[in-house]
C-alpha cells in the first residue's frame, strides 16, 4: 500500500514537472527576442566593465570618479567621438554628393555610352534604360517606406540594449549575487571561480580586439593616403571601428572604401583590393594566432561556429558577442564536462 502511494506521488510529480517544463519552454520561445536582448546586454556589460573600472581609477586632484560618473564620462566620450567624426567626415561627402547631383544631367550621356561598352549590356537603349531606372526608383521608394517600421523596431532594440547595458554595469554585482543565490551552497564557490576565470579571458579578448581594430585603422589610413583615396582619414577610422563586427564589419568598410576609390580611378580600386586581401591574410595567419588565440585559447573552428550561431540568433549584436560567449562556454565545459587526469 505504501509503495503504491509512493508510486502515485512520483507519477503526479512527474506530470507536474513535465507540464512546468513544457510551460517554461513555451514562455522561453515567446520571449526569445527579449531574452536574447537581455543576454547580449549582460555580456556587453561584462566586457565593458573593465573600461569603466579603469576610468574610475583616474584621479584629478582629490576627486576620483565613482562607477556612475565613470560610465557617464565614457558615454560622453563616445558621443563626442561620434559627433566629432560626423563634423569632420560628413561635410566633404555631402559636398561631393551635391556636386554629383548638379553634374549628373551633363554626365549621363557619357555614362550611358560607357555602360553600353560593357559586355552583355550593349542592348540597352535610352528609352528602356530610363524606364527600368524609373521602375527601380519606384520599387526602391516603396521598399524604403515599408522598411521604416522594421528600422524603427531595430533602433528601439538598440536603445533598449544600450539602456540595459548601462543598468547591468551599474547594478551588475547585485544581479550576479542574485544569480548565484539560486545555486546550492556546496557548488556556489566553484561556479563563482569558474565565471571569474571566464571574465578574465573576456577581458583579454577585449584587449586583443582593440589591438586588431587599432592595427587595421592605422594600416587602412596610411594605405588610403598613399593611394590618394577620398576621405582617407574617415575611411581609416571606419575600417578600424567596424572591425569589432566580425565578417560583416569588414565587408561594410571595404565596400565603402571601394566606392570612394572608384570615384577617381580604377587603379585605386585595385590597390584597395590588394591591400585588404593582404591584410586579411596577415590577420588570419599572423595577428589572430598571436593576439587572439594565445589569449583566448580557442581553436579557429570554435570561433567560426560561434560566429555562425551568434549571427543566426541575434544578427550583428549576436556576432559581436559570439566570441565572448564561446569563451564562457569553453570555460564552463572545461570545468564541468572535461574529464581530467588525476595527475
Amino acid at each position: 500500500m505504501i509503495e503504491l502511494q509512493i508510486t502515485e506521488t512520483n507519477v503526479r510529480r512527474g506530470i507536474v514537472f513535465a507540464f512546468a517544463l513544457a510551460l517554461a519552454c513555451y514562455l522561453i520561445w515567446l520571449l526569445r527576442v527579449e531574452l536574447v536582448l537581455l543576454y547580449v546586454s549582460g555580456l556587453f556589460a561584462v566586457v565593458l566593465s573593465p573600461l569603466v573600472e579603469s576610468t574610475g581609477r583616474f584621479r584629478i586632484g582629490r576627486w576620483q570618479p565613482f562607477k556612475g560618473s565613470a560610465l557617464l564620462i565614457l558615454l560622453l566620450a563616445l558621443v563626442g567621438a561620434i559627433v566629432g567624426f560626423g563634423f569632420f567626415a560628413l561635410p566633404p561627402v555631402i559636398g561631393d554628393l551635391e556636386q554629383f547631383g548638379r553634374e549628373t544631367p551633363t554626365r549621363l550621356p557619357a555614362l550611358m555610352d560607357n555602360i553600353r561598352k560593357i559586355p552583355f549590356l550593349q542592348h540597352l537603349t535610352d528609352s528602356n534604360f530610363g524606364g527600368e531606372l524609373q521602375s527601380l526608383a519606384s520599387h526602391t521608394a516603396a521598399s524604403f517606406l515599408f522598411s521604416i517600421r522594421d528600422w524603427a523596431g531595430k533602433v528601439f532594440d538598440i536603445l533598449m540594449g544600450g539602456i540595459l547595458t548601462v543598468y547591468f554595469i551599474l547594478e551588475g554585482k547585485h544581479a550576479y549575487r542574485w544569480f548565484l543565490s539560486f545555486v546550492p551552497l556546496e557548488n556556489r564557490d566553484r561556479l563563482d571561480r569558474t565565471l571569474q576565470r571566464a571574465r578574465l579571458r573576456m577581458d583579454k579578448w577585449l584587449v586583443g580586439q582593440g589591438s586588431l581594430m587599432l592595427i587595421l585603422g592605422v594600416a587602412s589610413t596610411i594605405t588610403f593616403l598613399l593611394l590618394k583615396v577620398r576621405y582617407a582619414y574617415a575611411l581609416g577610422v571606419l575600417m578600424g571601428a567596424l572591425n569589432i563586427i566580425p565578417v560583416l564589419g569588414g565587408l561594410i568598410g571595404i565596400t565603402l572604401a571601394l566606392l570612394s576609390a572608384a570615384i577617381d580611378s580604377w587603379s585605386s580600386v585595385i590597390g584597395v583590393v590588394v591591400f585588404y586581401a593582404a591584410y586579411v591574410w596577415v590577420e588570419n595567419s599572423v595577428l589572430i594566432p598571436r593576439i587572439m588565440q594565445n589569449r583566448l585559447n580557442l581553436p579557429g573552428l570554435a570561433v567560426l561556429v560561434s560566429l555562425l550561431i551568434g549571427s543566426a540568433l541575434a544578427g550583428v549584436p549576436g556576432a559581436m558577442v559570439s566570441i565572448p560567449t564561446a569563451v564562457l562556454v569553453a570555460v564552463l565545459l572545461d570545468e564541468y564536462a572535461v574529464s581530467k587526469d588525476a595527475a
